[in-house]
């Protein structure tokens, strides 16, 4: 650490020179040394660790012996079918890990690629990354700094670390200031951090950390150890996964044992079990949720909510709790004035002020975009609603001397020559201000300045303060002729101007909006505490200051003791990248999905901590986007809100689908089963291609249409799905089961009835009735409790589309010479159709029954 240090201390410890910097061979020794000024590349996942990531899926591991099996038995055309839906699965799967991480990218893009250096006495211009430690380093106004730098000498030296620190304001820094060595990042005025923006001034300073020492790359270290986790339908696909092979695993065992006590041929029994096998695992669902969250990512996307990586959308509707930055989050990151005070006068904002505070003002307009220090630019901003020019005022009054602001005096002072006289005004804090002046304007006239206004104005700056607006006073005069001795003499007092980054205008509204669907949002910030209370306290976030706790209160606490204090606490001020990450880790382990909004790079490693990481598009910088799963194009903290919502239709509409496609398969399992047990004599209804093609084509088409199911009227008026809740909610359960139960016997009936004919006739219904019964069941799902007419049996134009056309499609194969070996089918009589028909309407007749009937006991 160097802030704790003098300037002849920092110097002597990195053995460098303050006049003439480091010597060559000193350099070529450093760099062996220390290598580069440049971030650690880490290595993503190569393509083969994708695929084995995905082949070790329980139920993919499953079909693959289905594979070897079918082989064996030279059914080479399952075998192939099967082995096409594994592949098909796992592309998806492996497109969706494909994109690699490009934070350290990004971090590389936060320093300018060539810095200023005296090396040997000699000034010169060395790509960035050549820094070494102990380098003497020149930085100048409008430079990204590269390495972090104990300032040895500077003038004026204003820095922008908000996206490092959280630090709304610009930064004065400070060559002679030494520290404590616990002191804060945000409060060490004697150093410069990499990354960091110089909006005014120049400086010399010494190397004292480059690359991953840098502080910056310390974030870039969090983001690298923070491990991504799965979502929680992540989780439960994975459970379902599971069980589904467990199951299989079972069922296929029970079979093979039955078969064999019925004394079956080994082959037959071995085709029976990969039959199961493929009716256990449902091929189509990771493609249906696959296509029903990147439907998701469209529509989101039309919302202005880019999403990085598609489960997030899932997650979104799992949301309870939003940790947000404050600066450009929460706020606009742009300071404003939003209060002027000229005391005794009833006349607002004089022109004298007005136009004091822009001739008095160091900022400059290039390429139609007012820079300079964020503050200055904000009285600019003010005095442009008001007609009034700076670059027109300066052309009419030129400048002709200044004294410059700075951390001793406090204050700045210009003198303009305004026709005949020198007009004087001078800036700065009401304490450096009002004792230069002896008079006070009120309502336009001059009068001497009395201890009574003294009190008067203190009183009103003290108000302002409490709000945690930063307060400027303004004091002028005129002078027939110049006389620099006397240019901070017998001042005028004018007024004051108070300004803060204030809240986004749709900020409010947005949380208004979350605390009705049970979210809470949390502010955390690098900023100063009172000034996160102030905005907090403006958006309703709290009420009491008690309720907002400090980086520095953070670290003299336990893990434990801060558990204990999460439901309490509303605002963290004041804290670095690790208290982030430490905070949304704190509120995960209270069980809660937690989404972590920002804009700057020390918003990353939480990010990446968080269940959410959610970046502003506008304002925020690569490392943010980079480290986000969601990204805001219009940075508008409403649209989360949007996000969320679409979430929670995202999430409910997947959850039909899987009880759907499910259904469907328990009926297939139950049709197997009980064939096998009540007709040992024939053969088995189904065979591996059958069900594959029910599978993978028949079923997913109601599917996708399912997925786009229309928001419910009152989805934000509930409260967060727990994140330990079953992917079936207990209620709907008893729907899985009865509608399994009610296709595999439909099923079973049909074939039963076919035998009567011929097996070809059997196979063939048992194939048409397991097809319509489960299309004509998609209507069923519409709604899980309300009737398909209340919801409308064909408001859903896509699903009303795939039914009938996938029900004309599948008549259709049973006359088409190059399907009927393919599926094992023939045509079927008139009598053979009025039967699948009548068996698969009964699944709309069934299901409004017990709808009505819980409807009653309800």
């Amino acid at each position: 650490m160097a802030h704790d240090k003098t300037k002849e201390e920092v110097i002597e410890y990195y053995q460098s020179n303050a006049q003439v910097g480091l010597t060559c061979e000193q350099v070529v020794q450093r760099q062996k040394e220390y290598g580069k000024n440049s971030f650690i590349v880490h290595k993503n996942k190569s393509l083969w660790t994708m695929i084995k990531d995905q082949i070790s899926d329980p139920m993919i591991i499953i079909l693959v012996i289905g594979v070897l099996l079918s082989a064996i038995l030279k059914e080479y055309l399952d075998a192939g079918v099967i082995l096409f839906v594994i592949m098909f699965n796992t592309l998806i799967g492996v497109i969706q890990q494909f994109k690699a991480e490009k934070t350290m990218e990004a971090l590389r893009k936060l320093s300018d690629p060539k810095t200023k250096v005296k090396r040997d006495g000699i000034i010169q211009e060395i790509p960035s990354e050549d820094l070494v430690i102990g380098d003497l380093v020149l930085l100048e106004a409008g430079k990204y700094v590269s390495c972090d730098l104990r300032i040895l000498k500077c003038y004026q030296l204003q820095v922008d670390e908000s996206s490092l620190t959280g630090e709304s304001e610009t930064i004065e820094k400070n060559d002679t200031y030494v520290y404590q060595p616990t002191t804060m990042i945000a409060d060490r005025k004697n150093i410069v951090y990499a990354s960091t923006f110089v909006t005014n001034g120049k400086a010399e300073g010494i190397v004292i950390a480059i690359g991953m020492q840098t502080e910056v790359g310390k974030i870039a270290n969090l983001i690298h150890e923070t491990k991504e986790e799965l979502t929680p339908l992540q989780k439960r696909f994975q459970l379902l996964g599971n069980w589904l092979g467990m199951i299989a695993v079972f069922i296929c065992i029970l079979l093979l044992s039955i078969g064999i006590y019925q004394k079956r041929e080994i082959m037959n029994l071995l085709i029976t079990a990969i039959s199961l096998a493929v009716a256990v695992i449902p091929e189509g669902l990771p493609t249906v949720v696959t296509i029903v969250l990147a439907l998701g990512v469209r529509r989101m996307s039309q919302m202005k909510a880019i999403v990085r990586k598609m489960y997030a959308v899932e997650t979104l509707g799992s949301i309870d709790t939003i940790c947000s930055d404050k600066t450009g989050t929460l706020t606009q990151n742009q300071m404003t004035v939003v209060e002027v005070a000229c005391p005794f006068s009833n006349m607002g904002a004089s022109n004298h002020l007005l136009e004091g505070m822009c001739l008095c003002n160091d900022c400059y307009e290039k390429e139609q975009t007012i820079q300079g220090n964020p503050t200055e630019v904000a009285l600019i901003h003010y005095g442009k609603t008001f007609q009034i020019d700076k670059n027109y005022l300066e052309q009419m009054y030129p400048r002709v001397f200044d004294l410059p602001f700075d951390s001793a005096r406090k204050r700045m002072t210009v003198v303009n020559k305004r026709k005949n006289v020198y007009e004087v005004n001078m800036k700065g804090a009401l304490d450096s201000v009002l004792p230069f002046c002896t008079k006070i304007e009120k309502n336009g006239i001059v009068m001497p300045l009395s201890d009574h206004d003294c009190e008067k104005i203190d009183e009103t700056a003290q108000k302002m303060g409490k709000q945690a607006l930063r307060v400027l006073a303004l004091a002028r005069k005129e002078m027939l002729t110049f006389d620099e001795s006397q240019v901070e003499e017998g001042l005028i007092f004018i007024g004051m101007m108070g300004m803060i980054d204030p809240p986004k205008e749709e900020v409010a509204a947005a949380i208004t909006q979350a605390k009705q669907a049970g979210i809470q949002t949390i502010m955390i910030t690098g900023d100063h505490p009172s000034t996160a209370f102030a905005i907090a306290k403006q958006l309703q976030l709290l009420e009491q200051e008690n309720q907002v706790i400090t980086g520095k209160e953070l670290d003299q606490i336990t893990d434990q003791q801060l558990l204990k204090r999460l439901e309490y606490i509303k605002v963290y001020a004041r804290v670095h990248p690790n208290h982030k990450a430490r905070i949304v880790k704190a509120y995960k382990e209270l069980g809660k999905i937690v989404a972590m909004t920002g804009d700057g790079i020390n918003d990353a490693p939480a990010l990446k901590q968080a269940d959410v990481g959610i970046a502003m598009g506008m304002k925020g910088t690569d490392v943010c986007k980079e480290s986000s799963d969601l990204i805001l194009t219009d940075d508008n903290y409403g649209t989360i809100i949007v996000a969320i919502e679409e979430g929670r239709t995202i999430y409910t509409n997947i959850q039909k689908t899987i009880l759907y496609l499910l259904s469907c398969n328990i009926g297939e399992i139950f049709a197997l089963v009980t064939a096998v047990l009540l007709l040992p004599s024939y053969p088995i209804p189904l065979s591996a291609i059958q069900i594959l093609w029910v599978n993978v084509i028949t079923d997913s088409f109601p599917a996708f249409a399912l997925g786009v199911e229309p928001k419910e009227n009152d989805v934000m008026r509930q409260p967060p799905r727990d994140k330990h809740s079953s992917l079936f909610p207990k209620h709907d359960t008893y729907l899985l089961v009865i509608n399994g139960l009610l296709i595999g016997t439909f099923t079973i009936i049909s074939f039963r009835y076919g035998l009567n004919y011929s097996i070809e006739i059997a196979h063939t219904m048992a194939f048409m009735t397991l097809s319509f019964t489960q299309l004509i069941h998609a209507f069923n799902f519409r709604s899980l409790h309300d009737s398909i007419f209340k919801a409308g049996i064909f408001k859903n134009k896509a699903l009303t589309f795939v039914v009938f056309f996938s029900i004309f499609f599948q008549m259709l194969l049973s006359k088409i010479p190059f399907f009927q070996p393919l599926l094992d089918v023939v045509s079927l009589p008139v009598y053979g159709w009025i039967l699948v028909f009548a068996l698969s309407l009964m699944m709309i007749f069934i299901n409004e029954g017990v709808k009505l009937f819980s409807t009653t006991e309800n």
